[in-house]
């Protein structure tokens, strides 16, 4: 055993996978080594993260590096997981999501520049060419993107007074794998498809993100400051769950 702990210490295998957690992220990440490299690099592709350091290169130097690009790593994956969903549909005449509410998508024809409508039972979307599914698809993703940022930041602006914190930045995300994040430099990040559930279970979301501005962990002392600010938290992570059984729980 020790002779094989030995080995290892002085010819490390040239490649394997790990993870670490950045940015309140857990991130699976490819590790390279090379003789020829004098420098650790990052690269993020289609196939994730992969880091590449000098043979030799010491893990305090490599953790070092990793939790300094920690926002940027974040970003560059949320874009490619962006970039790798499959193209939502939308068409005139079906159903859709917005805050818990079914309202029905129609299509219409319109100028160019004619702003969405959202009326008490339908969301009303004009464009010169009904019949082009892509300026369909892309006016209603820029509408939900835009009620995004208004519905995280009228919450944010009511529950960080109450907590008594103050995000940096407010930034939406097309992430699969999760509703929000939170970095250690102030930066909360929230998924936009949020905005289709009922507005408590966006709340919690919210209160649960700024809470890793007070606590950076999911300790003890984190979930009471969520429940300071969301009293029935646990009720509504189960609810959360129900409506997004394939993302993980937060």
């Amino acid at each position: 055993m020790l002779n094989q702990l030995q080995r290892l210490l002085t010819h490390p295998p040239a490649e394997e996978q790990r993870s670490i957690l950045l940015a309140d992220k857990h991130i699976t990440y490819t590790l390279k080594r090379s003789p020829k490299r004098r420098s650790i690099g990052l690269r993020i592709d289609d196939q994730g993260l992969t880091v590449n350091m000098p043979l030799r290169a010491s893990e305090q130097w490599l953790h070092s590096v990793l939790q300094d690009k920690a926002s940027w790593v974040v970003d560059k994956l949320d874009n490619w997981q962006g970039k790798k969903a499959p193209v939502q549909k939308w068409a005139d005449g079906e159903p859709i999501l917005f805050r818990g509410e079914n309202f029905t998508l129609r299509v219409v024809s319109g100028l160019v520049r004619a702003n969405p409508q959202l009326t008490e039972t339908e969301l009303i979307i004009p464009v010169y060419d009904t019949t082009n599914q892509e300026v369909v698809n892309k006016k209603v993703l820029h509408w939900y993107k835009r009620e995004a940022e208004r519905v995280f930041n009228e919450c944010v602006e009511h529950f960080a007074p109450l907590m008594n914190v103050s995000p940096r930045e407010i930034r939406l995300t097309s992430a699969k794998t999760q509703w929000g994040s939170c970095t250690a430099q102030g930066v909360v990040r929230l998924n936009w498809q949020l905005v289709t559930m009922p507005l408590h279970l966006i709340d919690y979301v919210v209160v649960h993100e700024l809470a890793h501005l007070v606590e950076m962990n999911h300790s003890p002392a984190f979930w009471r400051v969520v429940e300071g600010a969301c009293p029935d938290y646990m009720k509504v992570r189960k609810e959360l769950r129900e409506w997004s059984p394939g993302m993980p729980e937060i």
